[in-house]
């Protein structure tokens, strides 16, 4: 009992869902389908007939939430293998791509469409004032002038 308390202690600091952390987890809904049970046929209200239907869902979810993450980390286990036996695999866990020159310079993709500059740039620092005060104004100004395009 007082291995199963220790490793308890440790699981909660471990991330994912521990064997350990499953077991308590599913005592603790039992013992709490247990005390319903009690209380309905002490009270025969149907309150709890309801907190058990609420509790039930919940312990079903947590215990689903668990398989689907240890299905989902053995996925990733065994792609992790597969690339390591073909070779594919590198040692850095981003993803890059190749890229190949072919001898024509200044050739950009054909999505990105260029924009040409409109209005002037004003220096805040030379206008005077505070920073808050001008880069107020200078918000109105481009939002008239936003306003005029239209």
């Amino acid at each position: 009992m007082a291995a199963f308390i220790t490793d308890l202690m440790q699981s909660i600091f471990t991330p994912g869902p521990t064997p350990t952390l499953l077991v308590a987890t599913n005592i603790s809904f039992a013992c709490l389908q247990v005390v319903l049970l009690m209380l309905l046929i002490a009270t025969y209200s149907i309150h709890f007939i309801i907190l058990s239907f609420l509790s039930a869902g919940l312990w079903w979810a947590i215990n689903w939430f668990a398989v689907e993450l240890r299905a989902a980390e053995e996925a990733e286990a065994e792609k992790k293998r597969r690339l390591a036996e073909t070779g594919l695999g590198s040692d850095s866990e981003t993803e890059a791509e190749t890229v190949i020159e072919t001898g024509d310079v200044g050739v950009g993709s054909k999505e990105v469409e260029v924009l040409e500059a409109r209005g002037e740039l004003k220096d805040r620092a030379s206008l005077g004032g505070s920073k808050s005060e001008l880069s107020t104004e200078d918000e109105w100004e481009r939002v008239s002038e936003n306003e005029k395009d239209k």
